[in-house]
């Protein structure tokens, strides 16, 4: 069954969804939803995974340089590193002004889904596509991010109070972390006073803006960044052999 969404033209159903909510708000709840379920992928895969790559590397080097990360036992690296290496990714888009847009994926054809339905269990299922209400969620975070105008060492202070999260469980150094973490927000509070006299909210505001990339799954963003270059490759792995390989091979 077809609803009124999939009518007109689907290269610009998309954009006329956007554009309706913000003509007709008060209807924006009588209004079929399902377009946000619609699957998407980036407009121009070539160009934005290659600025994708480019940030991971430079938040794998972030990790690689600290001294502090290196003093803390394997075990308790790799917890940071598979719990953290998201909203650092992410702070590293904003920090690069990264933007990308995406557009919608084709559905698979019904001849597809027939060959599809008759495969064994023992096949990999196809392949996921990131919803455009996941993305649009993943945008609002980052221009969230952007109206912050952070400076270069808010961004180096903030990563490191994101990376040294004493909260994950497992760890075994934890109050080693907990202090990193503590040294890091006070250095950012203390930046912040004389740079933002009149905004005392501005530390609170950005931890609290800062949370939110947590919120963001670890799947969306390789599905929608890296998928297109690592294919069925597992991204947890390539970032271990990233963070331990020797320095000028760090490439995803």
């Amino acid at each position: 069954e077809r609803c009124q969404c999939h009518g007109g033209d689907k290269n610009t159903a998309i954009l006329y969804t956007l554009l309706s909510q913000n003509l007709q708000p008060g209807r924006a709840r009588q209004r079929c939803l399902c377009h946000q379920r619609r699957t998407v992928r980036l407009r121009t895969p070539h160009v934005t995974c290659q600025a994708a790559s480019g940030v991971l590397v430079k938040t794998i080097n972030f990790m690689k340089n600290l001294p502090s990360f290196h003093l803390l036992p394997k075990e308790d690296q790799l917890l940071l590193l598979d719990s953290c290496w998201v909203p650092l990714f992410l702070l590293g888009l904003v920090q690069e002004m990264v933007t990308f847009e995406v557009t919608e994926a084709p559905a698979p054809s019904m001849l597809k889904k027939i060959l599809l339905s008759g495969q064994s269990k023992g096949q990999e299922p196809e392949r996921t596509q990131p919803t455009l209400a996941a993305v649009q969620r993943l945008q609002c975070c980052l221009n969230t991010f952007w109206s912050l105008d952070l400076s270069p060492k808010e961004y180096a202070y903030l990563k490191g109070a994101i990376l040294f999260n004493p909260d994950i469980p497992g760890l075994r150094a934890s109050l080693y972390i907990e202090s990193l973490q503590r040294e890091a927000q006070q250095a950012l509070q203390e930046l912040l006073q004389p740079l933002h006299p009149e905004d005392q909210g501005r530390f609170s505001h950005i931890l609290l803006v800062a949370s939110t990339l947590k919120s963001i799954p670890p799947a969306l963003i390789t599905d929608l960044f890296f998928r297109p270059v690592i294919g069925d490759a597992d991204i947890a792995e390539l970032l271990v052999e990233m963070l331990y390989e020797p320095p000028g091979l760090c490439v995803p």
